[in-house]
């Protein structure tokens, strides 16, 4: 292992040395396909823990290129679940709304069980902080973005196998910690 800087490099790793190398570059390639720098880091991160988890001694006929497609695969996997969550908010607020005469009308719940809704939020998410990094972020990424078992898989380097077994731990510790 050699270190560049801050990072540990793996000597047997060309993938992830040239990702190094080329990193400014692909977070420029992808702020241009995104239309942001902030987005193109995050993507930038999630290549790294993909190239990171993968195995090194897999042969690569045309590292540049497999580098800069699994980058491009990470941006539309994120525009695929941003456009499925916007969808189903889009429909949730067309199911949820009250229409009169053309106008409409705000179907807000009453004070005190916006209050104990919100209590309740606020519980889940102090859960599903407890929950230990791989499961909450499973979970995170299932249910709440709404990925498929197998996106989410593909996102975390991890088996389809492997993220129903995180989704169905976090749902019974979510479940249990909740219930009492």
């Amino acid at each position: 292992m050699r270190h560049t800087g801050r990072v540990a490099v793996r000597n047997d790793d060309p993938l992830l040395a040239l990702y190094l190398e080329r990193r400014p570059n692909l977070v420029r390639f992808l702020a241009a396909r995104a239309g942001s720098l902030a987005a193109a880091e995050d993507l930038a991160q999630e290549l790294y823990l993909k190239l990171v988890a993968r195995d090194p001694a897999e042969e690569i006929a045309n590292p540049t290129a497999l580098l800069y497609r699994m980058a491009l695969n990470l941006m539309l996997d994120r525009a695929r679940s941003e456009t499925r969550s916007a969808s189903r908010d889009t429909a949730w607020r067309q199911a949820v709304r009250t229409e009169m005469g053309g106008v409409d009308i705000a179907d807000e719940p009453p004070a005190d069980e916006a209050a104990a809704a919100a209590q309740r939020l606020r519980q889940l998410i102090a859960a599903v902080g407890e929950l230990p990094p791989q499961a909450a972020r499973a979970f995170r990424l299932h249910k709440l973005d709404g990925l498929t078992h197998a996106e989410t898989a593909r996102a975390m380097g991890l088996s389809v196998k492997a993220v129903e077994k995180h989704v169905s731990a976090a749902v019974k510790a979510l479940t249990k910690r909740l219930s009492t």
